[in-house]
């Protein structure tokens, strides 16, 4: 038998119960698991309003974790409440072995698993897809966030000047402590204050909000800036002028982690994980035990967590 975490209703949270030990198919493998972030991936899919759906219950939640299979540490993916099928909240998992990413045998398993894909998405969007260089300036929203805490960490471990711009002053805080030169609060007051301190223009944007805010950091890129979308959270449309894109040929990217094929991400993942080694990456998170998951899930929920929760099935 094993432990595990249970969606039996969209919209509630999951509960600790056994269950049968799970068997791997052709191509899969049977995972120890070490550690299971709860991430808002994990919660929007839980409450059946996603764009994947209403999940088939009951399931195990869990968009990704880290692990064991034969001495190796290994992160992994799983389709949880996006497709049928359970995910890493439990002490063993069932995952392709396709799609394993070893490693480095001294990373810490939970702090990797805290930082994971929201890491990965704020490493791809400063280099891969936002061509970061050093001695440039780029502006980071959403800067207490686990994409921003890492965006802000990775530009400035690339010689970039970073704004950061942070909705709650326990947000602004953590963005000053992860090393932000600049950081600003999303009030009324935001574009004057953040074009004044972009002084001739910034360079790149990261933008896992959209909205107003995504709005004034356009407006405060110099001639041929860019930026790089990559979430909603203020707002599904941003209200900005054609004449501002145009006369300053300024260019958006959208990205998404879904467009990262097996090996850049893996790549990525493996560019994350030595950082959290090497201390470039230290981001605030909480252990919980995997049989507190009712209550830890609802902490996630409410916004009450310091950071990322992150689950441990053995204790």
């Amino acid at each position: 038998m094993s432990r595990r975490a249970l969606v039996t209703t969209p919209g509630r949270p999951p509960i600790a119960q056994d269950g049968p030990d799970p068997r791997p198919g052709a191509g899969e493998v049977a995972v120890e698991v070490l550690a299971a972030p709860i991430t808002p991936l994990d919660l929007l899919c839980a409450t059946g309003t996603s764009y994947f759906g209403v999940p088939v219950t009951p399931y195990v939640p869990g968009v990704q974790g880290i692990g064991r299979v034969g001495g190796r540490t290994v992160w992994f993916p799983t389709t949880a409440g996006m497709r049928p099928g359970d995910g890493s909240m439990a002490t063993v998992a069932v995952v392709s072995s396709d799609d394993l990413v070893e490693l480095p045998a001294e990373a810490d398993p939970v702090a990797v698993a805290a930082a994971g894909l929201s890491a990965v998405a704020a490493h791809a969007c400063l280099h891969a897809r936002g061509g970061l260089t050093a001695g440039e300036t780029v502006i980071v929203l959403g800067a207490g966030g686990v994409v921003g805490l890492s965006a802000v960490r990775f530009a400035k471990a690339a010689g970039a000047t970073v704004v950061a711009g942070a909705r709650s002053p326990a947000a602004r805080d953590r963005a000053a402590a992860a090393g932000a030169d600049v950081v600003l609060g999303l009030d009324g007051s935001f574009p004057e204050r953040l074009r004044e301190a972009c002084g001739p223009g910034a360079d790149l944007v990261v933008d896992p909000l959209f909205g107003e805010p995504a709005a004034a950091a356009l407006r405060a890129l110099r001639p041929g800036g860019r930026m790089v979308h990559l979430g909603s959270s203020a707002g599904d449309t941003c209200p900005i002028d054609s004449g501002t894109l145009r006369s300053r040929s300024l260019r958006i990217i959208g990205y998404t982690n879904n467009e990262l094929g097996r090996d850049e991400r893996a790549a990525t993942l493996l560019a994350v994980a030595d950082a959290v080694v090497d201390g470039t990456l230290a981001l605030p998170h909480e252990r919980w035990a995997l049989d507190d998951v009712t209550a830890a899930w609802e902490r996630q929920v409410a916004g009450d967590a310091e950071g990322r929760i992150v689950l441990i099935p053995r204790v």
